[in-house]
């Protein structure tokens, strides 16, 4: 049955989950990275952390990100020191995500800031922020869930997913992420 214009109102699932200003950004955004990061060769950081502050990214000195990490909205990203964002990172980002000093996200590791809520016939978009404290790690392919902090200095090995916050100085690993160990400090 063809869609009717009445029907597209009338359908929650038919309503976009993010304002029009939104998209309009995300699209320029995604337009800016095609022609300005993705291209890049790897030791061209510093171009790279200045485009990202040009579309309202919050980074510190010695940031790298590698041309193809994912950054969904870079006006909600925030990186202190030293922060690493591997090739083929996905950094989901609807809302405000804080990267802690010398934090390390792996290849192709996924922070997912948001989810939809499936109880409701609308499936509207449901964001938490996270945050990965100082020194910390997510290995390649980990996934972090939305409203998870992963503490300083600890550890998320690899393809593991965090589900609940992770303590400082442990080591997790499975799915979701189990405690291991402590982690040392050298």
């Amino acid at each position: 049955m063809p869609t009717t214009p009445i029907a597209a109102e009338i359908d929650p699932y038919l309503q976009p989950s993010m304002s029009l200003r939104n998209r309009a950004g995300r699209a320029l955004w995604g337009l800016a990275h095609l022609l300005l990061i993705r291209w890049t060769p790897r030791p061209m950081h510093a171009w790279r952390a200045f485009v990202l502050r040009l579309f309202g990214a919050k980074l510190g000195p010695h940031c790298r990100v590698y041309p193809s990490a994912e950054i969904w909205a870079p006006w909600n990203l925030v990186c202190e020191d030293a922060v690493a964002i591997a090739n083929g990172a996905v950094i989901y980002n609807a809302l405000p995500m804080h990267l802690g000093s010398h934090a390390t996200v792996s290849q192709q590791a996924y922070l997912c800031g948001s989810t939809h809520d499936i109880d409701d016939p609308a499936f509207p978009m449901i964001s938490s922020p996270i945050r990965l404290g100082a020194y910390s790690w997510v290995a390649a392919r980990a996934v972090v869930c939305a409203g998870v902090t992963v503490g300083e200095g600890a550890v998320l090995g690899l393809g593991s997913i965090a589900t609940r916050d992770l303590k400082p100085w442990t080591v997790y690993a499975g799915a979701p992420a189990r405690e291991l160990r402590a982690r040392g400090r050298r």
